[in-house]
């Protein structure tokens, strides 16, 4: 019998929890790798219904978190000259490079605009011929596509004003990266169901095989979570490490063929460095060859580049999984979201910042309620 027909009715939360605590018989460790997952797991209290043998520690699920500080520093200069728009999602607004943030550059004249799409950033270049339209593609696999489309289309269209700076990565180069740690103690993972929705889960099934770890394809929601908890130590207590797909409603397990082929006409694999954990083989999409007219680094040039050392912070662990925001003897104190000393307190979908806005008041790390 599926998990989720056996519980589809009752209060499911404490079922679910009840389920997964008669079948842990020893402590395990499991790491989900998106950031909305990690707010749901800190907003709705679901560590706290665990039993307390699973640890449950944040990866780094942050597509904005992960941004490498020199392109921070790359989008900040190129949008300080006067030609310039450069368009971005506003989450990006307030992540810190070597100088700053966009929003500063902003606020010292630049002409720096949110946008909600690609695309809009594509009619903004059609309605302004004279002036150079960047926009700063960042995100996981579930971005690309989008991003990659409006390459596509200023090509296809001959729009010259119009280029993107790239920091995409990639996920599964992460997860590798992060089990082959000498200190790694993740036994499990909860992989993000929207990146999968997009690039479907064969390429996971290389990394649990190779490493023995279970991977289970989770959705975002209380119930998905705790769902994909239960599949994970089911694996775990029985000694199996395959990918299970809790979030079948979505995902499957070839992706979606269309998107990513969008995406293999217009990005090329490169290494990518992420911030907080350090340069990764074959974690990142920069554009194609064929696209270097689209390329904003081609079209300006190399910029200067700073480091992201920052010795109060300890963002870099906690997207690694090896401490948890509450660790830091900065957050809440010295580290909030108006004065953030890493990205972790600046994105929506940071860690510190999940547990920032639920979590402070009670001072633990564990609290709340389904």
């Amino acid at each position: 019998m599926q998990f989720r027909d056996e519980y589809r009715d009752g209060p499911q939360a404490r079922r679910f929890a009840d389920a997964i605590a008669r079948i842990t018989t020893r402590p395990w460790t499991l790491m989900e790798v998106c950031g909305g997952q990690t707010h749901a797991i800190v907003r709705f209290g679901i560590d706290a219904l665990l039993p307390p043998q699973i640890d449950l520690v944040h990866g780094p699920g942050c597509p904005v978190c992960v941004t490498p500080v020199e392109y921070i520093d790359k989008a900040i200069e190129i949008a300080e000259r006067p030609e310039v728009i450069l368009c971005s999602f506003g989450d990006m607004l307030r992540v810190p490079g070597t100088r700053g943030d966009l929003l500063a550059a902003k606020s010292r004249g630049a002409d720096v605009r949110i946008v909600y799409s690609p695309l809009d950033a594509i009619q903004l270049a059609r309605v302004e011929p004279a002036r150079q339209i960047v926009f700063f593609a960042v995100g996981f696999e579930t971005t690309a596509p989008a991003n990659a489309m409006a390459a596509y289309q200023a090509r296809r269209e001959g729009i010259g004003n119009f280029s993107v700076l790239v920091s995409h990565v990639l996920v599964p180069p992460a997860m590798r990266s992060l089990l082959d740690e000498p200190t790694n103690r993740i036994q499990g993972f909860l992989a993000a169901g929207h990146v999968c929705t997009i690039m479907g889960y064969e390429e996971y099934e290389p990394i649990a095989l190779l490493h023995r770890v279970p991977i289970v394809v989770t959705g975002f929601e209380p119930l998905d979570i705790l769902e994909g908890i239960y599949l994970c130590i089911r694996q775990l207590e029985e000694g199996r490490a395959v990918v299970e797909n809790q979030y079948s409603r979505s995902v499957r397990r070839e992706g979606n063929r269309a998107a990513q082929a969008m995406m293999q006409e217009v990005f090329r694999v490169i290494p990518r460095r992420w911030r907080g954990i350090g340069d990764i083989a074959d974690s990142g999409l920069a554009l194609a060859a064929a696209y270097a007219g689209q390329d904003a680094e081609c079209r300006f040039g190399s910029v200067h580049t700073g480091d992201d050392r920052r010795s109060a912070c300890i963002s870099g662990l906690v997207l690694r999984g090896e401490c948890k925001p509450p660790d830091c003897p900065a957050f809440g104190i010295r580290c909030t979201p108006e004065r953030p000393l890493g990205v972790t307190m600046v994105s929506s979908e940071g860690a510190c910042a999940a547990y920032y806005r639920y979590r402070r008041l009670r001072g633990t790390a564990a609290g709340g309620a389904v």
